[in-house]
């Protein structure tokens, strides 16, 4: 999997682009870039509306949803708040940068976000706009957004990763009678084949998050996905990090 994504001539590192073959939430209409900018306005206020405004895409494809998010904050918008008006609350937010806690109901300012910035500063100017992506940065792309292949460090600001984590590289088990058995493809025939047990971590993340209870059930061993955001997480001073992935209910898994 790790060969195939990313490895010499792997689909993403050869700067293949996604759109050509799938669609994601940015690509369906610009209402998604309008949901993350209505975030990252909240975040900012609750910073105390910093100088400098991170706002960072992990798996950022070709960079369209920065380039749509820097252009909406560029049009006339809702006056920002004075510093004696209510910041706003932090509901429906999946994280918070440093504890990765949950924010629902919750206030920014309470979590510690506040800052010293001023009030009333146009947004569109602050933002620092960073791509994460292993291709190759695509011609014409915003000269304003950066282009690196780790997220950088010391972010005050908002990290948006949108179906990001079911790239991250993992491995398959399935239980068998002599246990849980890693499986093994082959890359030319696709033919799979029993593959050795997998080491103590993952046996204990599979006992903690997706047991496998009857042979022939099989597991996503996300140890690595956990692993990976947890880097992410670890990049903020302050600000908030979401992870937006699909999802489905066991009953309707894919064969």
């Amino acid at each position: 999997m790790q060969a195939a994504l990313y490895g010499p001539g792997g689909f993403y590192a050869r700067g293949e682009p996604p759109a050509r073959h799938f669609r994601t939430s940015v690509h369906v209409s610009p209402g998604y870039a309008a949901a993350v900018l209505a975030l990252l306005r909240e975040v900012d206020a609750g910073l105390g509306w910093p100088e400098r405004i991170d706002l960072v895409d992990v798996g950022a494809g070709r960079g369209e949803l920065l380039e749509q998010v820097l252009a909406a904050a560029a049009e006339p918008g809702p006056p920002e708040p004075g510093p004696s008006e209510p910041r706003p609350t932090g509901r429906g937010l999946a994280g918070r940068g440093q504890a990765g806690q949950g924010l629902a109901g919750r206030n920014l300012a309470d979590l510690g976000l506040a800052g010293r910035g001023l009030a009333g500063r146009g947004l569109a100017g602050r933002i620092a706009a960073c791509a994460v992506e292993m291709a190759p940065r695509p011609a014409g792309l915003n000269p304003r957004i950066r282009w690196e292949r780790l997220p950088p460090g010391n972010i005050t600001g908002l990290v948006i990763a949108t179906e990001w984590l079911d790239n991250v590289p993992l491995d398959v088990v399935e239980l068998t009678a002599a246990g849980p058995t890693v499986v093994q493809v082959d890359p030319v025939t696709g033919a799979e084949r029993p593959h050795g047990r997998p080491g103590p971590a993952d046996r204990a993340w599979i006992r903690d998050w997706w047991p496998l209870r009857t042979c022939g059930e099989r597991a996503e061993v996300g140890r690595s996905r956990c692993g990976a955001w947890a880097r992410v997480i670890r990049r903020i001073d302050r600000g908030v990090a979401v992870a937006a992935d699909y999802a489905h209910l066991k009953a309707a898994r894919p064969g």
